[in-house]
């Protein structure tokens, strides 16, 4: 069988460039992943994700989809790649993160979490077992345990308590996927999730646990969640020195694009977040040069490219005058021309991410590039 990961190679710190290998496709490390929550990169098509945004892997949700349109139709279409005409790699959270968030209408036990539907108050039940039979049905190529996610700040017995069974609901999720074979005749990745909040010791046992389950690949869940930045940076870096070198290394849920370029840094290799498609509806672009808000009053009578540097078709097509009138003028347009461009730079920038970890020059890069792209424009 095809290797699922190899390193092409390690910068002079920790940042790696790489290959996943899936049934759907090779995806480059480091990468960014789009987040397609509901079998939809919000306001960009499939194709102008594929021919100009250059997405590698994107993600779905599971308690999204789960809800709606559900399994029934998921199973009948053949899963998710058939059914939004998607055929890349895809990767499923295992619908924890939201089911966590739904903190007034969940109950929580030692069996799973019963939680209310937000769409029409349905009752339902989350178990580990039902979190891996839902992404066996979406068949998704690299699918997530079943874990809790703890609020930022959360008191140590609380997060310990949250981690342990966290650790205990890995082994239900491991049993189940033993038992149950794929569904749709192609190999599905399963990724453990380490967790413990900002806490240095219990993350490192959660580390522990996670890197001896032995997966194929391990994630990073829990930070991006309020917590600082050096706090973000911290903890990342402790659990990359525990998890195993030899298998990919999924930072959740991060983030701005030196959030992305720090982590990479830390010894990353995957990561994703609303951020670019969220910041996009809201006039916020990223590029090279730092952030624009495009609303401002200063791009009216501005008719250069969007973004001169930029690698999509919206950046050379249409003027920051013309994509600012349509924001003020409310027009839907501007939210797909901002989400494309979004988009297209977090996917150039890992990208060119990767080129300096392979010219072995990443670190003086990263931090020339990094106060830059933080500015405002």
């Amino acid at each position: 069988m095809q290797q699922f990961f190899k390193i092409e190679k390690t910068s002079q710190g920790k940042a790696r460039a790489g290959e996943l290998v899936t049934d759907h496709g090779v995806v480059q490390t480091p990468i960014f992943m789009p987040v397609g929550t509901v079998a939809s990169v919000k306001t960009v098509h499939q194709r102008e994700l594929k021919d100009d945004i250059k997405a590698q892997i994107i993600l779905g949700n599971t308690y999204h989809l789960y809800l709606r349109p559900g399994m029934e139709v998921m199973e009948e279409a053949g899963g998710l790649h058939k059914f939004m005409n998607w055929d890349l790699p895809i990767l499923t959270d295992s619908g924890g993160f939201q089911v966590f968030s739904l903190s007034g209408t969940r109950k929580m036990s030692e069996e799973g979490v019963k939680f209310k539907s937000h769409i029409d108050g349905s009752v339902h039940l989350f178990t580990p077992e039902k979190s891996m039979e839902i992404q066996r049905q979406i068949g998704a190529d690299i699918f997530m345990a079943f874990d809790e996610c703890v609020a930022y700040p959360a008191h140590y017995n609380q997060v310990k308590k949250s981690m342990e069974m966290t650790h205990r609901w890995l082994k239900r999720c491991m049993d189940w996927n033993e038992q149950n074979p794929e569904l749709y005749g192609y190999k599905q990745r399963f990724f453990p999730i380490v967790q413990g909040s900002t806490y240095s010791d219990l993350r490192k046992i959660s580390a522990e646990v996670i890197a001896e389950a032995g997966a194929e690949g391990n994630a990073i869940g829990g930070l991006s969640v309020g917590e600082p930045e050096d706090e973000l940076y911290r903890i990342t870096d402790e659990v990359t020195d525990i998890l195993p070198k030899d298998k990919p290394r999924y930072l959740m849920g991060v983030g701005t694009p030196w959030n992305i370029l720090e982590s990479i840094g830390l010894g990353i290799d995957m990561m994703d977040c609303v951020m670019p498609t969220r910041n996009a509806r809201n006039a916020m672009l990223f590029t090279w040069q730092g952030v624009m808000n495009l609303k401002n009053e200063k791009w009216k009578k501005d008719f250069s490219p969007l973004d001169e540097f930029g690698t999509s078709f919206v950046d050379r097509e249409y003027s920051k005058a013309y994509v600012r009138h349509l924001f003020v003028s409310k027009e839907y347009l501007a939210k797909q021309i901002a989400s494309i461009h979004n988009l297209a730079f977090y996917l150039d920038l890992v990208k060119v991410a990767r080129e300096h970890i392979l010219a072995g020059d990443f670190y003086e890069w990263k931090n020339s590039v990094v106060p830059v792209l933080r500015q405002r424009l």
